[in-house]
């Protein structure tokens, strides 16, 4: 078989050139000049002591609150995640009085403000000031403290969104699986933990991490009750001296950095848990009856 010379020529002739994007490029140099314009001018403002912002980055109160805040997150996230399971499997069940207890819980939780919530819980000792325990009385105001309101309206406000996310997960596995892994002889509790969770995490999993993110940020609601979280300290500080632009960078500083790490392990998880092939789901019935 030969080759004829416009097939060779067509073969090892260079790639076309795209035309040059003018428009894109002026577009650009555009936008460069205005954040360059808008940072020369953020520097130069003799207004804010810039050397301040290192300083207090590390200072031992600001690193207090960045842990109380990590602390609080992760608690509430873990509160939330488990109280979610419930209620999804709840929301599911074919129990009317379960899944109506589920709808209302997700109703009020999701409803009402989380500010709304916080304030509720840190007043509760005005609706029930204290609770018996036999012969014994514990007052409301000293088991209810800051750091519980917080947690409270925090991790059942999040379990509210969670059982919605592992709901939708659940449900959004083909019924087909199910039905498969009954004629393979797989209990209800075995279809559940080997095939319908191993599918359903895929898809649970990027909401989670990116309410975890939106948990870590909304925490710094808690500073209107005084809990010693990275807002409140940072506020707590410029009351002093009256560094008050420095010390919301630093607070914003610290809620970016630990977002975008939160981030990347995020993506690394969603890549990690990504689906292989089209026959996933028939991949995981045939280690379901093995």
């Amino acid at each position: 078989m030969t080759l004829s010379a416009q097939t060779l020529s067509t073969a090892f002739a260079p790639p076309a050139q795209k035309p040059v994007q003018w428009g894109q490029i002026a577009t650009g140099a555009i936008a460069i000049l205005v954040m360059a314009l808008v940072i020369a001018v953020i520097a130069r403002n003799q207004n804010i002591q810039w050397g301040e912002i290192p300083r207090y980055m590390v200072d031992p109160v600001i690193l207090n609150g960045v842990v109380l805040t990590l602390e609080l997150t992760a608690g509430a996230m873990i509160f939330g995640i488990a109280i979610g399971c419930v209620v999804a499997i709840m929301a599911t069940s074919e129990n009317i009085i379960l899944k109506a207890m589920a709808v209302a819980f997700v109703w009020w939780f999701r409803g009402v403000p989380l500010i709304v919530q916080i304030f509720f819980w840190f007043n509760i000792a005005l609706f029930v000031p204290e609770i018996g325990i036999g012969t014994h009385t514990l007052s409301i105001n000293d088991l209810i403290t800051p750091a519980v309101a917080g947690f409270l309206a925090l991790g059942l406000h999040e379990a509210a969104n969670m059982s919605e996310i592992i709901r939708g997960g659940l449900g959004a596995v083909d019924r087909g699986q199910r039905e498969a892994a009954t004629s393979l002889g797989l209990q209800p509790l075995q279809t559940l933990r080997t095939v319908v969770l191993p599918q359903a995490v895929r898809l649970i999993v990027p909401p989670t991490g990116n309410q975890a993110i939106g948990m870590l940020k909304a925490s710094a609601i808690v500073s209107v009750i005084g809990m010693q979280d990275l807002l409140t300290q940072a506020q707590a500080i410029y009351a002093r001296n009256f560094l008050v632009i420095e010390l919301l960078c630093v607070a914003s500083l610290w809620y970016l950095a630990i977002t975008s790490v939160a981030s990347i392990g995020q993506h690394f998880l969603e890549k990690r848990l990504a689906p292989k092939g089209r026959g996933a789901g028939s991949g995981t019935l045939r280690r379901a009856k093995a």
